[in-house]
């Protein structure tokens, strides 16, 4: 026994240094190097030149190393890129300094190249993150220091009175808070930004965008994305704004982008004279800059993808699930107890759901969403909420929890911080889940009710996550609820698990399969799909609420096609499974196999190919991994036996596409334009899925 307890601890030292020296040597092609008056970032993808003048950085070029392009242009006067309204951005005692931060279970290693800079009262840090065989650098923003003359005032959203008002034009100018800029060369530029939504109880359109060409006087742009395409050399590059979605944004001045010749920029930080003080940083968004991977927009797409792939390392033993919650069923928490979980569980592994979510009403606490009528208010006025309610669980979660693992199911539970005076109380919430993961194993939680509404929410809820992140060495798994509220939309606090994304209910006939397979459509072409929960809905509650007639209503549609839905996301089956009739059950079928996949399918970069899902298309999505991956196609309440869909695979190129499942069959083919491929499913409101492999 001995022997082997030094054996374990020998493999254990031994590993621990072996993947110390792989990340070293990944890390080898990162470097940050300060040389007279220039600042260099790079990696083995890109490399950004920045003029040091005096620690207030200015942009000069970004560097394409795998196009071998250059995106430059000209220093303005001696404005640095950050530019805080009412403070004068000249830097002084500015220092510099690179260090590594180490992997843990939920992040991938980087150097780090840090500038601290003085202006007036206030101190700039920028952070640099450099990850390596990453088209993108990070910028995170801190402040500290005497606001002083920093005023906060909002953009003027009003045209400019004429042209030839330059004193109108630079009073606006002086009003704006930027945080970064990318100079151009040549003024045919394309643009495009991005704008997201969230607030799904509210919103069906989840995305828009907005697409400019470059003009000689500014143009202001909304969205947290921004993809620019040179339309003479190909040259691209993407912005990516970590924050949340526009209209959501602490401080918002009403768009994130400007756009000139010869420059963009990049408008707020989600911090304001009020939220800086001298003794304690303060970070605002972060800002990444990347370069495309390709001649087209696609290519911004794959390049904004690989960098999204660094934000969290995904496990598809931890981040993977087929995931079921009661809620959709309507019952809220009257039917909660352990008599009806164990009746889930045994259903729930019938059907092949590989984890088990109690929501609201498994604690004591009765809250305001509660069939019995509650509250969320002053939650710890009793410190006994967030047990478990004996009268519910006689002994605990342990009986339920015993079996959901018995039948190979996670058991997760929902959580509702207390927002009052800002999560104020953040400490106490965090150790209600520690104690939940100490005690029952638990180490996942829906994270519902979020109110971001000031810097000091922001704050403390972040503390709330990162310190149970601490506490189950990084492999807790949050299901942030973007459903109301001021929230996270999907570009910000994107480390910690994965975004439940909407609730639908045929109670209220607002559940449609072409609404969520739409969302999920729009939303992937920029969002890794994979961190997506989308919902599927027992289709034969409520049929009698629908029109009649309705050709789009849930009960006509298969069982199996609204699984299929979500299978490039996360599957959410949202009902009561113990509910679901027993011809429901011939989908474990499609879920078995779908097992079977899910792993590869998910490896790969999953985007939308297509036409946009109106409930009467042929479209779908495409899993890409080197020469080989996945199709997944529907043909929607469409006449067309067969139809040529474009895909993302080149032109010209013979593919294999093996069947999988849904309704087709393996073929041989070669692509044409736009990479289509003609594909043929017999019935409407039908699927096909792939795998091919480039011949």
């Amino acid at each position: 026994m001995q022997n082997a307890r030094y054996i374990k601890i020998w493999f254990f030292i031994a590993t621990f240094f072996l993947l110390q020296k792989e990340t070293i040597g990944q890390l080898e092609q990162c470097q940050a190097v300060l040389k007279n008056d220039t600042l260099v970032l790079e990696n083995g993808l890109l490399k950004r030149t920045l003029l040091w003048n005096n620690g207030a950085l200015q942009s000069l070029a970004l560097h394409n190393k795998i196009s071998g392009n250059t995106i430059s242009g000209i220093p303005v006067a001696v404005k640095g890129d950050v530019f805080l309204p009412g403070i004068n951005s000249t830097g002084k005692n500015a220092s510099f300094r690179v260090y590594d931060v180490a992997a843990t279970k939920a992040s991938y290693a980087y150097r780090a190249a840090e500038v601290v800079v003085q202006m007036e009262g206030i101190e700039l840090k920028r952070v640099f993150k450099l990850f390596a065989d990453c088209p993108g650098i990070v910028c995170d923003y801190y402040l500290r220091g005497k606001p002083g003359a920093w005023s906060n005032f909002a953009a003027e959203s009003a045209a400019f009175k004429n042209i030839e008002d330059e004193n109108t034009k630079k009073a606006a100018e002086g009003k704006i808070l930027f945080t970064d800029r990318v100079p151009l060369s040549g003024n045919h530029w394309k643009l495009k930004s991005v704008e997201f939504y969230d607030a799904s109880d509210y919103n069906n359109n989840l995305v828009e965008d907005y697409s400019r060409l470059l003009y000689a006087r500014e143009n202001k742009l909304r969205g947290n994305l921004l993809l620019a395409t040179d339309q003479t050399t190909k040259s691209g590059f993407f912005i990516l704004k970590e924050a949340p979605v526009s209209n959501i944004q602490l401080q918002y001045q009403g768009f994130d982008f400007t756009t000139i010749f010869g420059e963009v920029n990049v408008a707020g930080m989600g911090l304001a004279p009020a939220n800086i003080n001298d003794s304690i940083w303060v970070k605002g968004y972060s800002i990444v800059v990347g370069v495309n991977e390709g001649e087209s927009e696609q290519g911004l797409l794959f390049a904004l993808r690989s960098y999204q792939s660094k934000q969290r390392i995904y496990k598809e033993q931890r981040d993977a699930m087929i995931l079921s919650n009661t809620w959709g069923d309507r019952n809220r928490d009257s039917r909660i107890d352990e008599t009806f979980i164990l009746q889930e569980i045994e259903a729930a592994a019938k059907l092949g759901i590989t984890h088990l979510q109690i929501d609201d009403g498994w604690q004591v606490g009765v809250s305001s969403n509660s069939a019995l009528g509650g509250s969320l208010a002053n939650i710890w006025g009793n410190p006994d909420y967030w047990e478990v309610n004996p009268k519910k669980f006689a002994g605990g979660l342990e009986k339920v929890i015993a079996a959901a693992k018995a039948k190979g199911i996670q058991v997760t539970l929902w959580f509702n911080p207390s927002t009052d005076s800002s999560f104020k109380n953040w400490e106490k919430d965090a150790d209600a889940l520690i104690n939940q993961h100490k005690k029952y194993g638990i180490t996942m939680w829906k994270i519902d009710g979020v109110q971001i509404g000031d810097k000091q929410a922001d704050v403390n809820f972040s503390k709330l996550l990162d310190k149970v992140m601490a506490a189950t060495s990084n492999e807790a798994v949050f299901n942030l609820d973007v459903t109301a509220g001021r929230r996270f939309g999907y570009n910000y606090m994107h480390t910690y698990g994965n975004l439940f994304l909407e609730n639908r209910y045929t109670d209220w006939t607002n559940y449609y399969p072409h609404f969520s397979l739409r969302n999920l459509w729009q939303l992937s072409a920029y969002i890794p799909a994979q961190r997506l929960q989308i919902e599927f809905l027992n289709k034969w509650r409520n049929a009698n609420k629908y029109p009649v007639g309705d050709v789009l209503a849930p009960a006509n549609y298969s069982f199996d096609y609204l699984f299929a839905i979500t299978m490039v996301a996360q599957p959410l089956a949202w009902f009561e499974v113990s509910s679901l009739p027993a011809e429901a059950f011939e989908t474990a079928k499609l879920i078995t196999k779908y097992k079977t996949i899910a792993a590869d399918l998910h490896m790969g970069k999953i985007f939308p190919i297509g036409d946009e899902p109106g409930g009467f298309s042929w479209t779908g999505f495409q899993s890409v991994q080197h020469n080989k991956g996945y199709l997944l196609v529907f043909r929607e309440s469409n006449r067309n036996t067969k139809k040529l869909v474009k895909t993302l695979l080149p032109a010209g190129k013979k593919v294999r596409l093996s069947f999988v499942a849904g309704k087709g069959k393996t073929f041989d083919t070669t692509t044409g334009e736009d990479g289509a491929i003609t594909f043929q499913i017999p019935d409407q409101k039908s699927f096909a899925l792939y795998s091919y492999i480039l011949l």
